[in-house]
């Protein structure tokens, strides 16, 4: 018995010793030419570049055509409006994941944390992004969440009432087209009668200048012929 609790005591000594040993210490590790001081140095340098620079400072790194630096200016500026002046440095971590380095730097500003962040290309340690962004907590982060999806859904409605309401216009049009298009005239029993007679009149006359022409054609009289019928074309 005595020698199983040895046996037990000795193995969580082991994989304590193998914890602590695989811990490395950040500050001692070489990031590729680069060490933890000088990647901490470059993010407090940003930090007191920005928060000391004039106005004319400010014009020239705007007007320096980088997209990285307008951004960067831009959000630190939207961020000290919003949240207070720059107060005292936090904590800073270096993450490496595959071909990416990651160096944040938290701020401690007047209401509110806030984080810059230098990412790197690990094999040339060029800088690929530079960021500053405030920190929010867990309940901040699902209810901005929540009103995203409410506006979102809100947005979707509108455009379908919108939708509905452009479609019941259309019908509308067209009922109105219906009503103003004239009926078509109905003829008159008097009139229809008269046309009638009219017609009966011009066959009369139509049959006799035909039986004329025949007769004369023939040499005899119209009386022996009799028209049956006109075929009109």
């Amino acid at each position: 018995m005595k020698k199983k609790i040895f046996l037990i005591a000795a193995i969580c000594l082991c994989m304590l010793g193998l914890a602590a040993c695989s811990k490395t210490d950040p500050t001692k590790v070489d990031y590729n030419g680069h060490s933890y001081d000088e990647l901490q140095s470059t993010c407090q340098g940003t930090v007191q570049t920005l928060v000391s620079m004039s106005d004319e400072d400010r014009a020239y790194l705007l007007s320096s055509g980088s997209e990285q630096i307008t951004k960067l200016v831009n959000n630190w500026d939207d961020l000290t409006e919003q949240y207070g002046a720059f107060v005292e440095f936090g904590d800073f971590e270096i993450t490496k994941s595959g071909k990416t380095l990651t160096a944040e730097q938290t701020l401690q500003l007047t209401d509110r944390k806030a984080i810059l962040t230098y990412v790197y290309t690990y094999h040339n340690m060029e800088v690929e992004d530079i960021t500053v962004d405030a920190i929010y907590s867990l309940g901040e982060t699902m209810k901005k969440a929540g009103q995203n999806t409410l506006m979102g859904i809100l947005i979707v409605f509108s455009v379908l009432i919108l939708i509905s309401l452009i479609i019941s216009c259309f019908k509308l049009l067209s009922n109105v087209e219906k009503k103003e298009t004239p009926a078509k005239e109905e003829k008159s029993p008097v009139v229809t009668q008269i046309a009638q007679r009219e017609e009966q009149a011009d066959d009369t006359e139509l049959i006799a200048v035909i039986a004329a022409a025949v007769a004369a054609a023939e040499g005899t009289s119209a009386d022996g012929f009799v028209v049956r019928s006109i075929r009109r074309r």
